[in-house]
């Protein structure tokens, strides 16, 4: 018989020693996987669209540093050299960055932004039913519904001032978009109909009735050249102000302060309040939510409105920000909708990987358009379908960290017989 081991310490000295917190080691791998993940996500998507590239014959190091450029994120490395005069005084002030919007990666990131604003929301629009245990893929029919109630108030009420205007246009186009994503919720909630199912005819509805609307003798259609399907032109005093760049060529807005508003807004209603915690509790487990007295049905259908809420006022923050009217065409190629899901994935359904994935997305967009790509690096036409891919990889590879737990379990399956094994030895 083998020398008896030694009596581990008391339990009450040290509950650690006698059986390791399985929960704060679980939670520590959900940090961590927390933020990982999305990075090798996005590294690994880069890697395998850097592949694609060199087979195509290019230097995948030149084509990511052109759309890095296309992009305007090389804005952030312009130093010095700009100056602005203080009116009514013989002073100036240097600024550490240009801010001028005639150097071009300046205006690059000004239409980078521009695309960033509403894919926070639209992100946000998916990842506020993910906590519910909710997959809203209609954010795209959401944020039609958005921009068609805000075209419609920004082209009327032509004597409204100009605040209350703005208002009126965002809120009613928050609140179409929340009641499109509330009618999934409802049918979810009364007769089980699935929200991916719903909130798929619901993205149709809208397509169709958009194209429908601004269509040849539409009832939406423009009252000045019946030839063109697009609507009536948002009048001046319903147009977000520009807060950078000329206003004639696309400048960021200001709209970009309610997408960042957005996104504190959903970080403390999901963290710090009672409405956050039943959608979290009804997002882990609807049947014990139910038992502790949570109404399971209410919060789908709160959960639906409230992220129809973020896409519908994507859409009218981009109708009123930039767009200014809304076309056949426009509702048909649009898909800033659908990108939202991949933004949700990849910033794992939290406030601020949100952010910092629809900034990685909206760069990605913007680098790769023709207009800002240089062609004599990477053909514009090819770029397009490189983000689309990369896109796609990231959708593919966002279940990675679901690939990590098979493999953890699996290493621990592999070492039981061997623990078994010793655990059986006599003593």
């Amino acid at each position: 018989m083998s020398e008896a081991a030694t009596p581990p310490p008391p339990l009450e000295s040290d509950p650690e020693s006698y059986a390791p917190s399985v929960a704060k080691r679980l939670a520590f791998y959900q940090r961590a996987g927390g933020i990982v993940t999305p990075l090798l996500t996005a590294v690994f998507a880069f890697l395998m669209g850097g592949i694609v590239v060199a087979a195509t014959g290019h230097n995948p190091g030149s084509v990511y540093k052109a759309v890095f450029e296309g992009a305007g994120l090389n804005w952030f490395f312009h130093f010095g050299n700009y100056h602005v005069d203080i009116p009514f005084t013989n002073h100036h002030v240097w600024f550490w960055w240009n801010t001028s919007t005639n150097v071009t990666s300046a205006y690059n990131l000004t239409q980078t932004l521009l695309t960033t604003t509403p894919l926070i929301l639209t992100g946000l629009a998916v990842a506020f039913a993910f906590r519910c245990g909710l997959f809203n893929i209609g954010g795209q029919g959401q944020y039609l519904m958005g921009a068609i109630v805000g075209v419609y108030v920004g082209s009327r009420f032509v004597h409204m001032a100009h605040f209350p205007h703005v208002v009126l246009g965002i809120a009613l186009a928050a609140l179409a978009g929340a009641f499109w994503g509330a009618i999934a919720g409802f049918l979810k909630a009364t007769v089980g109909a699935h929200e991916v199912i719903t909130t798929i005819m619901l993205n149709w509805i809208a397509y169709w009735g958009g194209s429908y609307l601004f269509g040849r003798d539409g009832p939406l259609q423009n009252h000045v050249d019946k030839s063109i399907p697009i609507s009536d032109d948002v009048v001046p005093g319903a147009k977000l102000s520009a807060i950078w760049g000329n206003p004639a060529l696309q400048a960021l807005h200001s709209g970009i302060f309610l997408a960042i508003a957005a996104l504190i807004v959903f970080y403390i209603v999901l963290n710090r309040t009672t409405l956050g915690y039943e959608v979290r509790a009804v997002g882990f487990n609807p049947e014990a939510a139910r038992y502790g007295g949570i109404s399971v049905g209410r919060n789908f259908i709160m959960a639906m409105a409230i992220s129809g809420l973020f896409a519908g006022l994507a859409g009218g923050i981009d109708i009123l920000g930039w767009q200014f009217r809304l076309g056949v065409l426009d509702v048909q190629v649009s898909n800033i909708g659908f990108i939202g899901i991949a933004v949700a994935l990849l910033g794992r359904n939290t406030a601020v990987g949100v952010g910092l994935s629809a900034l990685l997305f909206g760069a990605l967009l913007t680098g790769t358009s023709t207009r800002s790509l240089d062609p004599s690096v990477f053909p514009p036409q090819l770029a397009g379908n490189l983000a689309l891919m990369i896109q796609a990889l990231v959708l593919l590879f966002v279940g990675a960290d679901l690939l990590i737990i098979y493999i953890w379990q699996a290493r621990r399956k592999l070492r039981v017989p061997g623990s078994a094994k010793t655990a059986e030895e006599p003593v």
